[in-house]
């Protein structure tokens, strides 16, 4: 196994795991009254991760590590884990609203309106440069920002809806 291999197989259990608490969070909230907005584009952006991910193991697993990359992936954790414990029990993969709770606004929220999506950007990018695969980079850099432009202005409808529905 090599180093590479390694890190793919932690990020992929990662990654399954924060799916299984994302559905886990996604049935408690549509059981409390939440609406899910942009259903019809999710599986769009479901396919971009995983060929992001199926990607990295086929020209990745045996590349050599950049560490000092690999360490700001890392660092790249800690602000999941800050959106993720902001949001609590309304982190999902999908975008969610639940009438009559504010939209949040404290952790990461403060500084931007979006910092998952900054954060998935820079992940995106990130890891497969800690994998020497400049072109990967590049490639899914741009198919994430395709499917952002879609995705945002959805959330951002959403947002407004929820917002609305709090004055």
């Amino acid at each position: 196994m090599t180093p590479a291999s390694l890190i793919l197989g932690l990020i992929t259990l990662q990654r399954l795991a924060e799916l299984v608490l994302a559905r886990h969070n996604t049935r408690k909230l549509l059981a409390r009254g939440a609406i899910e907005i942009g259903a019809g584009h999710y599986p769009l952006i479901v396919s971009v991760h995983a060929a992001w991910l199926i990607s990295l193991w086929v020209f990745g697993r045996n590349q050599e590590v950049n560490l000092p990359v690999l360490a700001l992936f890392i660092a790249l954790q800690g602000l999941r884990g800050w959106i993720m414990s902001t949001l609590g029990t309304r982190w999902t993969t999908r975008i969610i609203i639940v009438p009559g709770e504010p939209r949040i606004k404290s952790g990461p929220y403060r500084i931007m309106p979006h910092p998952n999506y900054a954060l998935v950007v820079a992940e995106i990018a990130v890891f497969p440069l800690a994998l020497n695969l400049p072109i990967l980079a590049l490639i899914f850099t741009i198919l994430n920002a395709a499917v952002l432009a879609i995705r945002i202005p959805v959330e951002e409808r959403a947002l407004l809806q929820l917002t609305r529905s709090d004055s």
